[in-house]
């Protein structure tokens, strides 16, 4: 479903349950936390230019739904037919498919709201990343500080399990922090 602005609270221990390891590979660094803002600029989404699809379960004892994935895409503003793109799924449940469906689904609402292209940054060092970046045909852009930007056509590449966009999706995982240093809170009228 798409997330929702009371999601906030299961958003944050979600990301709690995330490994230092997965958190690393997620954020860039050692995020420990997420404040009350960052939490309102992932959570009060428009649906459009901002949507964010999440994945969620049951607790235990059936009364309350558990935080389990969220994938996100954020259309750039000079650049309407793009858009950064990440997956997040908690440590629990990694390697069981749920990464694959959030993508699968990410890519189709993408194209749904007239988006083309995902964007993902890779740090410069990051030599797996690159060459799978290549692998899938994603061309290659601008270098700025160590990160090198990569874009991967949605129309050109389809959507297959294992197959290109499934693959960038889960290499996007790792841009949400670039992505929020790049493109700041959303704007309030919600363009």
């Amino acid at each position: 479903r798409h997330v929702r602005a009371t999601d906030a609270s299961e958003l944050r221990a979600a990301f709690e349950r995330l490994s230092p390891a997965s958190r690393y590979r997620r954020f860039f660094g050692g995020l420990t936390h997420l404040t009350d803002e960052t939490l309102r600029y992932l959570t009060e989404v428009d649906g459009r230019n901002h949507v964010a699809i999440v994945a969620v379960g049951e607790s235990p004892d059936l009364k309350r739904e558990l935080g389990l994935g969220v994938a996100r895409f954020v259309r750039l503003r000079d650049e309407p037919t793009v858009a950064e793109a990440a997956v997040t799924v908690v440590d629990d449940v990694q390697r069981m498919g749920l990464g694959r469906l959030l993508a699968t689904t990410l890519a189709q609402a993408a194209m749904e709201r007239g988006v083309h292209t995902f964007r993902a940054d890779v740090l410069a060092v990051n030599e797996p990343m690159r060459s799978m970046m290549t692998e899938i045909g994603a061309t290659e852009g601008a270098t700025d500080a160590g990160v090198i930007s990569y874009d991967v056509s949605l129309d050109a590449v389809g959507h297959t399990r294992g197959g290109p966009v499934d693959r960038f999706l889960r290499a996007a995982a790792g841009s949400m922090a670039v992505l929020l240093r790049r493109l700041g809170p959303p704007p309030a009228d919600g363009t």
